[in-house]
């Protein structure tokens, strides 16, 4: 049965590639938290899908999981059972709750929506998230955590950071407990595709030895492979799998993740490059991914994916993003090769990061290479979340203004026409309304300066904000380099924290 399974599944693997593709990602709690109780109902679920109906989203991946499930599993904790006899009361356990009582699966209901309404369902399996670990008696938490503390990545280490309290694949228990939920979802579910979303919470492994054990990851993905290998020949239509991994290949490989390898090899369908979620990462390197892959390159979707926030530096206050830093990121993704994005916390409610009529202008409009093209778009610096030790995270702020900063910006294809800025967020500091600055973009100088507000756009907590016009002739295609420096005597010295390149095309008549 096996060897008919893998065949089948090397015949789909075979099959016109799943692109082009427009993600949004339905966490595991945002639509049991953001509705009330009338809507926990067939038609309250339905309700949900076809707000994306009829636009742009062509995948729904709903998210059944986190230690335990949104749903009456067979293999772990619902996430309304009690804790120490004490029954969870918050929206997301008491609405879950409700719908099973109802006779309501979410997820069998919005699998069979979604192929209703044209969009491609997938279910997202969280690896190891590790919400509010801080908390031992959080109702998140499944009796499996708690009973197994030796199976932590720091057995009775500290909670700070969470990741201490993380389960450590290296245990076979963990991998098992792991895998018994996988196999649940492959015979209780039949979406198009699962994905194993590894950056959920993105360390999985002995500490500073996950490099070499990485071998066990790659075991549970081959082991995984081959679930989605039988299920496919059962369900008579590929199942596809997919994962999310560190933004960086090698960073990625460094904590185990080793999403070339797992792609090479045949075992996966799609890999989402992208950030944890303390920032967004604005220079996802997909090209790099794309050679790496090598042959794969062809059949393997690469869908970088962007986070709800950006943020400068690791202590530095974020900013939400609007729809222009989506646009600049989607603008840098496509010119290095994707296809495909991925859009993670960017739900239809509370979480998003913009207002309700910009979610609908996002539908509407979507990503699109002309889409994004031919709007506003930022591209701004920001840093690596998630990486090994040793690895370049590419904090580049902040910097003392005196000595000035440099920093190089992926900003994709340079418009024909239109309006180009430079701005420089400035610390909270004494003199710095009145300092002066100069600014270089690609060796040519911008030496007048406006403010700019409102200062709420800008990352960093800025005091104040400079804008430096740009002559168009001086972007380049792609890749920009742009320094700014103090120059006014630098008494007092003043803070950069904030640095990015806005883009306005200007349309032709």
């Amino acid at each position: 049965l096996l060897t008919c399974a893998l065949a089948c599944w090397t015949q789909a693997a075979e099959e016109p590639a799943m692109e082009p593709m427009f993600v949004i990602n339905e966490d595991n709690s945002h639509f049991f938290g953001s509705r009330g109780p009338e809507d926990m109902t067939l038609a309250g679920l339905h309700a949900f899908v076809d707000g994306y109906a009829g636009t742009t989203v062509t995948h729904l991946f709903l998210c059944p999981n986190a230690m335990r499930a949104s749903f009456r599993s067979g293999t772990r904790d619902a996430i309304w059972d009690p804790v120490n006899g004490r029954e969870p009361t918050q929206r997301w356990p008491s609405h879950a709750r409700l719908l099973h009582e109802r006779g309501l699966d979410p997820y069998a209901v919005w699998i069979g929506r979604c192929r209703e309404r044209g969009i491609s369902p997938w279910l997202s399996m969280r690896m190891n998230d590790i919400h509010s670990v801080d908390e031992p008696d959080n109702f998140m938490h499944s009796t499996f955590w708690r009973e197994h503390p030796e199976c932590r990545r720091v057995p009775n280490g500290s909670a700070s950071p969470w990741q201490n309290r993380a389960l450590n694949y290296a245990h076979a228990e963990v991998r098992e407990h792991q895998i018994a939920f996988l196999r649940e979802l492959f015979e209780r579910y039949d979406p198009d595709g699962i994905e194993l979303d590894w950056m959920r919470f993105g360390y999985h492994l002995t500490p500073g030895r996950e490099g070499e054990e990485g071998e066990i990851l790659t075991a549970f993905v081959r082991e995984a492979h081959a679930l989605a290998a039988t299920w496919s020949q059962r369900r008579g239509h590929p199942v596809r799998l997919g994962c999310r991994v560190p933004a960086h290949p090698d960073a990625a490989s460094g904590l185990g993740m080793d999403g070339v390898t797992w792609a090479r090899e045949g075992w996966v369908d799609m890999l989402v490059p992208c950030p944890f979620w303390s920032s967004s990462d604005f220079d996802i390197p997909v090209e790099l991914w794309r050679e790496r892959l090598g042959e794969a390159a062809t059949r393997v979707v690469v869908a970088p994916g962007i986070e709800h926030n950006s943020r400068p530096w690791p202590a530095a206050v974020p900013v939400a993003n609007d729809l222009p830093l989506l646009r600049g990121f989607a603008a840098s993704a496509r010119h290095r090769g994707a296809r495909s994005l991925y859009l993670f916390n960017w739900m239809d409610s509370g979480t998003r990061p913009v207002s309700s009529a910009s979610y609908r202008k996002l539908l509407d409009e979507g990503l699109g290479r002309e889409v994004v093209l031919t709007s506003p778009r930022r591209h701004p610096v920001c840093y690596r979340d998630t990486v090994p030790p040793g690895f370049p995270n590419e904090i580049r702020l902040p910097v003392d203004a005196a000595n000035g900063g440099e920093w190089t910006l992926v900003t994709g294809p340079r418009p024909t026409a239109g309006q180009v800025e430079l701005i420089a967020g400035l610390a909270k500091l004494e003199g710095v309304k009145t300092a002066r600055f100069a600014a270089v973009l690609n060796g040519n100088a911008l030496t007048e300066h406006t403010d700019v507000y409102p200062l709420t756009e800008f990352g960093g907590a800025p005091g104040r904000a400079i804008r430096f016009d740009c002559p168009l002739d001086t972007l380049r295609e792609g890749t920009n380099t742009v320094a700014v420096r103090q120059i006014d005597g630098n008494d007092p010295s003043q803070r950069i924290v904030w640095v990015e390149v806005r883009i306005a095309p200007k349309q032709a008549p």
